[in-house]
């Protein structure tokens, strides 16, 4: 009942204004001081005292000096509960001007009746009486929040995880109770009071205190051991975090309130792929490079990357006005703190409009562009064919066209493996962007005449060679983007649950967002012309899987037949319109190597351009009229896997079983 009260108590001081809690401490410090002086007067003469005649004066100075120093050197803008080893040599250290300044004023004044020795007895006994009371606070509140509901271990003894231990001093939601470090000549040490561990003593540990969330401290273990520990705490009944940057965590910036959820690359369950930056930087340092669709997950990550490469003038390009601004801001930010050098333009432009992208690439000359603009999600692509067809097939043909007429050096598409073998709009869609790049690439005439109005062939001029090179990159889903099950995972895991997953078979090739983004750059410096590149992202994921990993990194069970009393259960809810079980990357076999390990060449076959050209005037049309038929009936000819709401072919799903 007492601990009850004392709680109570507590909450009743934290809900203070912070005037009053300044207000309380000055006045306890002004207590202090005048109590201070009482027992210096009382042991310099030996009796209990009692002021009289000038010695008032003494009584006045102690408050009167000590109030301003003590404020000026801050500490009344940290609270009890903020104490520690820093604030009590502030403490030190204010104390020690106010002595010396009272001791001077005695000294200089010569008041009968006061001795001068009073002017080093009563700063030393209130430094006594201050830092008693700070730490004494400290151990009071730290007692009452000893039951805050995050039971703590840090994975790290070294200087972040010290760090983080002494940030969290002001944490009342959280309680360190053990360290944990690979390192085993710091097992059984202590810091500042908390144990270290051996990891091989982890579960013990875990059980016997009750941890309930583990905080990884380890800013420099390599990926692969980083992997190895999250693993090894997998089975353990806690929840897993990471640090935020330990810059802004001293700085005050973020505090361990803002204890971050895992890393994406550590939801992969594999190493990202290292990228080779000289050949990233081949045809991007010092260059005008125009990005599409700059607004999106993928797009806005190449013109991050594509900045800090060095780019001489970066052009994006998107129609929505609130992601082109968001993604404009962000890099004026890193320009204004010198972190990038690159000119920044934001354009509002459609890649729909073919004579705006011509103007636009008439007034600023890029020399390559990455075409990232399109329609991605399955559903609503499918529920919007014309729409998705306009933009998707259209919408890469307008820009394939400005290419060519203005001249651009080189044109990378953002494609996607839903374009393998399709089951939807989508996926057939893109398909039919990279037929267009590819019969681009190997045309022998010039493929339009007249202004941008539409897919026409010409008969002239046989020797003709494509001035652009073109290329094209296809890559698995890509975690944390817009479009991405993992930010809809968290939220549902946060409210308590069911994980929505559409079959307990589905899979899905992943990869992170930097690395698609540096894969797009590299396969372009690396195109021949009519190039389709791949990256071997080893073996698919079950979305069920990682539901599964996700929940029990989050210190949470899953409640299925076996476990009914689990936290999270994961509902499966039927494949959606258009989605397949199985993704591929490769419509042909043998993939040709290149100067990348983890990038291949794919082999697959393509129209020519007069064929490809016909079929596109034919889907256009039917894209205009709406007609969903006629739609389909197109895309099942130019895409000859295209097989709309239809199973895995056998050999498929052999495979990925």
């Amino acid at each position: 009942m007492q601990g009850l009260d004392d709680r109570a108590v507590l909450q009743h001081i934290l809900s203070w204004p912070r005037s009053t809690k300044r207000l309380f401490v000055a006045a306890l410090d002004a207590g202090m001081g005048l109590f201070a002086m009482w027992v210096a007067f009382t042991l310099r003469l030996d009796t209990l005292h009692w002021p009289e005649g000038k010695q008032w004066i003494a009584y006045a100075l102690a408050p009167a000096l000590a109030f301003p120093i003590l404020m000026n050197l801050g500490l009344y803008r940290a609270i009890f509960r903020y104490t520690g080893i820093q604030a009590l040599l502030t403490t030190g250290k204010a104390v020690a001007i106010y002595g010396a300044v009272l001791l001077l004023t005695l000294l200089i004044g010569k008041w009968e009746g006061i001795p001068r020795s009073v002017g080093i007895l009563q700063p030393v006994i209130f430094l006594l009486l201050v830092g008693a009371s700070r730490s004494l606070g400290w151990l009071w509140l730290a007692g009452r929040t000893a039951a805050a509901p995050h039971r703590l271990l840090i994975y790290g003894a070294g200087t972040a995880g010290a760090q983080t231990a002494a940030g969290l001093v002001s944490a009342r939601s959280y309680h360190l109770l053990a360290f944990a470090d690979d390192d085993t000549s710091k097992a059984g040490r202590s810091i500042n009071g908390v144990r270290v561990y051996a990891p091989e003593a982890l579960p013990a540990t875990v059980q016997r205190l009750g941890i309930t969330d583990v905080l990884l401290a380890l800013p420099s273990v390599p990926r692969q051991r980083r992997q190895q520990i999250i693993e090894s705490l997998r089975p353990l009944p806690v929840r897993i975090r990471t640090l935020p940057g330990l810059t802004d965590l001293a700085s005050g910036k973020v505090t361990v309130t803002d204890f971050q959820d895992l890393d994406i690359e550590d939801l992969l369950g594999r190493a990202p792929v290292a990228p080779d930056l000289p050949l990233m930087q081949q045809h991007i340092a010092g260059q005008v490079v125009l990005v599409t669709g700059a607004g999106g997950s993928i797009g806005s990550e190449l013109c991050r990357q594509l900045a800090q490469l060095g780019a001489a003038q970066l052009l994006l390009v998107d129609h929505s006005e609130f992601a082109l601004y968001s993604i404009h801001q962000e890099l004026q930010t890193l320009a204004h703190q010198g972190v990038v050098q690159t000119q920044l333009t934001p354009l509002l432009a459609s890649v729909n409009n073919p004579q705006r992208m011509a103007e636009l690439c008439r007034l600023h000359r890029p020399v390559c562009i990455y075409h990232a603009a399109a329609y991605k999600h399955v559903p609503m692509v499918e529920a919007n064919a014309a729409e998705g067809i306009q933009n998707n097939v259209f919408g890469t043909l307008n820009m394939v066209r400005v290419a060519l007429e203005q001249g651009v050096g080189h044109f990378v598409l953002v494609s996607t493996d839903k374009a393998v073998r399709p089951t939807n709009v989508m996926g057939a869609s893109k398909r039919v962007a990279e037929l267009v790049l590819q019969a681009m690439a190997h045309a022998t005439q010039p493929p339009f005449s007249g202004p941008p109005a539409g897919p026409q062939a010409s008969t002239t001029n046989t020797h003709w060679r494509s001035p652009t090179r073109f290329s094209m990159v296809r890559f698995g889903n890509v975690l944390g983007s817009s479009g991405s099950v993992i930010p809809l995972f968290r939220q549902q895991i946060a409210h308590g649950g069911p994980i929505t997953v559409t079959h307990p078979e589905v899979t899905r090739y992943f990869m992170t967002i930097p690395e698609a983004a540096q894969l797009v750059l590299q396969a372009g410096a690396m195109a021949e012309g009519g190039d389709v590149f791949v990256l071997d992202m080893g073996e698919p994921i079950r979305i069920r899987e990682l539901a599964e990993r996700m929940v029990t990194l989050a210190g949470l069970t899953v409640r299925d037949a076996q476990h009914p009393s689990g936290d999270i259960a994961i509902t499966f809810t039927g494949l959606r319109p258009g989605e397949k079980l199985y993704e591929e990357l490769l419509i042909g076999d043998n993939p040709l190597p290149t100067a990348h390990p983890r990038i291949l060449r794919a082999q697959e076959e393509r129209f020519d351009w007069a064929t490809l050209s016909a079929l596109l005037t034919r889907l256009q049309a039917a894209a205009l009229a709406n007609d969903h038929d006629g739609m389909r009936a197109l895309l099942h000819t130019l895409v000859p896997g295209y097989q709309p709401d239809q199973p895995d072919p056998p050999e498929v799903a052999a495979q990925a079983a």
